[in-house]
């Protein structure tokens, strides 16, 4: 068998994804699942589970426990108390790290990280970088941009948009995001774990220099799905409308939604664009999609599952 490499986040977007490109590799798995989350389908991979959480300490060491690898891959997107980001993403980050000074630790991270002063999610991934910084092991953190493809609900809507002729944008016109499609992104997890650069922070994308505008992303929604998509832009004014009426419900306890007030600072933040491309040059990872390809195999992907 080949070295053990724990994971966490297996059932969420990206683990699925992650947990196929570790096994194609030979590496022995073990995941982290907690007891409410079904296991990722993953046809012809063998992975032994450990039931639990980020809170749960006795799961933690178990699923540690002899690792050559740590791949923390699970964290918080949205939450109805914004402290709720520092007790997952920073508070989980140092205990699961804690449990295993000697393995090498990679932190999937995120590039809202850069601007930790955004929102309490950026903040709280900027935490998380700290603490896997101070670690007396091996560490690398991975800042991803948005990532995309199948399987994922939180872009659903933005596609959903889209096939009916209208692709909703933050009012900014000089914008730059950078994109990344699901299985590039495990790809390149896998490929860290396989050839580790040197300890540090590092920026990832889909190789687009100067990232994208808005506008691109229309372009390739419409193409993929056979039809004219107009890039709508939508006033901050309106997106801080939406934000409130959503704390509002948080308040009240409704269920979490992504769009908030701060996550609406981060939308109107004009750069998000990659700017260390450090990491791709030391694994050599060649991205298997462009934007157009991958919007193309996204949009397929939700049509076979009728979810578009």
């Amino acid at each position: 068998m080949g070295r053990l490499v724990a994971v966490t986040g297996a059932t969420g977007f990206v683990g699925p994804h992650l947990v196929s490109a570790l096994a194609r590799r030979g590496f022995s798995l073990r995941l982290l699942i907690r007891r409410w989350s079904p296991m990722p389908s993953l046809p012809n991979v063998k992975a032994e589970v450990v039931l639990g959480d980020l809170a749960d300490e006795a799961a933690l060491r178990r699923l540690v426990d002899g690792a050559d690898t740590v791949i923390h891959a699970a964290g918080l997107i949205k939450a109805r108390q914004p402290a709720d980001f520092m007790a997952v993403n920073r508070d989980g980050t140092a205990r699961l790290s804690a449990l295993a000074p000697q393995a090498r630790f990679i932190l999937l991270s995120s590039l809202a990280a850069r601007e930790p002063q955004l929102s309490p999610y950026a903040g709280s991934k900027r935490a998380a970088e700290q603490v896997v910084a101070g670690r007396i092991g091996p560490w690398l953190a991975i800042r991803a941009p948005a990532v995309y493809g199948p399987g994922d609900r939180e872009t659903l809507t933005y596609f959903k948009a889209a096939a009916r002729g209208l692709a909703p944008r933050p009012q900014l016109d000089d914008a730059r995001l950078a994109l990344i499609h699901v299985a590039d992104l495990a790809e390149a997890l896998a490929m860290a774990v396989d050839h580790p650069p040197p300890d540090s922070v590092y920026e990832i994308d889909d190789g687009q220099e100067g990232g994208y505008g808005y506008g691109d992303m229309a372009a390739a929604a419409g193409a993929a799905l056979g039809r004219g998509v107009w890039s709508l832009p939508v006033p901050r004014a309106a997106m801080e409308v939406v934000g409130w009426a959503n704390g509002l419900r948080h308040a009240l306890g409704g269920a979490a939604q992504i769009l908030t007030r701060a996550k609406v600072r981060e939308l109107f933040h004009p750069d998000w664009a990659v700017h260390d491309r450090r990491l791709a040059a030391t694994i050599d990872f060649r991205p298997r999609y462009d934007l157009k390809a991958g919007f193309r195999d996204t949009i397929s992907w939700y049509r076979q599952n009728k979810w578009l």
